[in-house]
């Protein structure tokens, strides 16, 4: 049986600079106490399907994700598997209008190990969702004058 977090947010900048900013996934540790690091580890040096991104978080085991699913300035999702557990994280984008967006972030654990992963993980994964919302919030409602190197 599947395990799911999802984090809904509400943001006041145009939905084109929440995904500039979502798919900076190098950046995310600026912005975001969840995330220590974030490598890309292909040539592309961009999301596309099949691109691998190692991640390290506090207080969880650096794991390496795999993008499988893109639509370009609405959605994408990458998965991690381990034994026993696969991970997927989702991360949506809804325009409601030209200025602000709704961003819906979530992790599901599938696998035979997914309720335990889910009772030991849970609590911490449900703060760090909520983290990387609030985190992305803010920094796309910094303004336009934010670089994402910044």
């Amino acid at each position: 049986m599947p395990v799911k977090i999802e984090q809904v947010v509400e943001i006041a900048a145009p939905p084109q600079r929440v995904w500039s900013v979502m798919t900076d996934v190098v950046h995310w540790p600026e912005w975001t106490a969840s995330v220590r690091s974030v490598e890309l580890l292909d040539e592309t040096r961009s999301l596309v399907p099949g691109s691998r991104v190692r991640i390290r978080q506090p207080r969880l085991p650096t794991a390496v994700w795999t993008v499988t699913a893109i639509e370009p300035e609405r959605y994408f999702e990458w998965r991690n598997v381990a034994s026993g557990v696969t991970s997927l994280g989702g991360h949506r984008i809804e325009a409601l209008g030209s200025d602000r967006a709704r961003v819906f972030l979530s992790l599901e654990w599938r696998g035979w190990l997914a309720p335990l992963i889910g009772l030991v993980y849970g609590g911490l994964s449900r703060r760090y969702v909520q983290t990387e919302a609030e985190g992305l919030k803010r920094r796309c409602e910094a303004g336009p004058g934010i670089r994402s190197d910044q």
